[in-house]
Parts: structure tokens; C-alpha cells; sequence
């Protein structure tokens, strides 16, 4: 299967830097091709410029400079989305980046305003991965933004016949050794059964 992975964190000695490595061993063992996009170091602008939003909805427009972005996700038969959670949102790179490509003509057709169509159907999984710094309760209170992103907003754009699953180890800064290790197994066995 073709997963397209997106990163997002800033330092190489990161605990989600070991979380990636372990994950892409995992998936490129089981055969997969992976093709990794890892954010900071490809340098992402994720800023959606003047120009980027007067020309959201024109399709011959919205993706100039993007060409080559588009086609890793068009190509993609399985997302893994994995990023830290910070002020209980995406990172601003992550943000940014949905914002720049999930546009018309890429992620759905709203050529009928009535029935927005969508067009990543090629998307057979969903995973996201992420790290909180606060408890699950914490999260739940205010929502849980990145989940609903996650497990609700992105299968849409698939048609909605994507598998989807969402792992979080919650309360890192104060997470143990072991349970940090545990994390990173458990990443291991989910990527595992794609």
C-alpha cells in the first residue's frame, strides 16, 4: 500500500521523532511504500498567502506550487498523520498545511455548492498519531480538536469508507519510561495491521 506520512515536529532528539522511526521500520517491513513528508524539514510554507486565499476557489489557481504535494496525496492509498498536540490543536505547520492543501479540486469538488463532492477516494486508511502534554480528561473538556479532525473531518474527504484510528499517549510530560516505551509498541502493532 502507498502511505503518505505526514510528520510534524521541529527537533531531530524528540520522543516523536523516535515514534517515527520506529513507525516507518514498521511500515516499510511489512512492504509497504511510504513516502514521508516530514514538515519542518522539507521546509512547508504553511502561511495561506493573499494570493492563496483569492484563489481558494478557482482550480486552475489554488494549487500554483503545490504541484508536487498534490500528487504525493493524490497518490496516497493510506494516510498517517503524526504530530505533538499544542494549546489542544494541530501544530501551526499542520494547520497550515491542511489549510494550503485540502483545497477545491484536491481534497473535494464544490463545483455543485448543493452536494460538495469528495476526492481523496483513493484513501483506504487514516491514522493519527499524536502526543498530549495534558490528561485524556483535559483533552475531553475542551473537545478534542485533533481527534475530531482526524476521525471526522478527513474520512469525509475520502467518501467515507476509510478505516480510521487515532492513538495518543496522554500526559507525556510527565510520562514514565516504560510508559513511553509501551507507546511506541502499541504504535508499532496498530501500523502494523495496515
Amino acid at each position: 500500500m502507498r502511505v503518505h506520512y505526514i510528520y510534524c515536529h521541529p527537533l531531530a532528539e524528540s520522543y516523536h521523532h523516535a515514534v517515527l522511526q520506529a513507525a516507518l521500520a514498521t511500515l516499510r517491513g511489512a512492504g509497504h511504500e511510504v513516502d514521508l513528508l516530514d514538515l519542518y524539514a522539507e521546509k512547508f510554507d504553511p502561511v495561506l498567502s493573499a494570493d492563496g486565499r483569492r484563489n481558494y476557489h478557482d482550480t486552475s489557481l489554488n494549487q500554483a506550487g503545490l504541484e508536487t504535494y498534490v500528487a504525493r496525496l493524490r497518490a496516497a492509498e493510506a494516510l498517517v498523520v503524526q504530530f505533538p498536540t499544542w494549546c489542544f490543536g494541530f501544530p501551526a505547520m499542520l494547520k497550515g498545511y491542511f489549510d494550503r492543501l485540502y483545497v477545491p479540486g484536491v481534497a473535494f469538488d464544490i463545483s455543485d455548492s448543493a452536494k460538495v463532492r469528495p476526492m481523496l477516494t483513493s484513501m483506504r486508511r487514516i491514522v493519527g498519531i499524536t502526543t498530549y502534554g495534558r490528561p485524556w480528561w483535559t483533552a475531553l473538556y475542551v473537545g478534542d480538536p485533533p481527534r475530531k479532525m482526524v476521525m471526522r473531518y478527513l474520512p469525509r474527504l475520502t467518501g467515507g469508507r476509510t478505516k480510521v484510528s487515532f492513538h495518543a499517549l496522554y500526559h507525556m510530560n510527565v510520562a514514565s519510561e516504560v510508559k513511553r516505551r509501551a507507546f511506541i509498541e502499541h504504535v508499532k502493532e496498530q501500523l502494523g495491521r495496515i
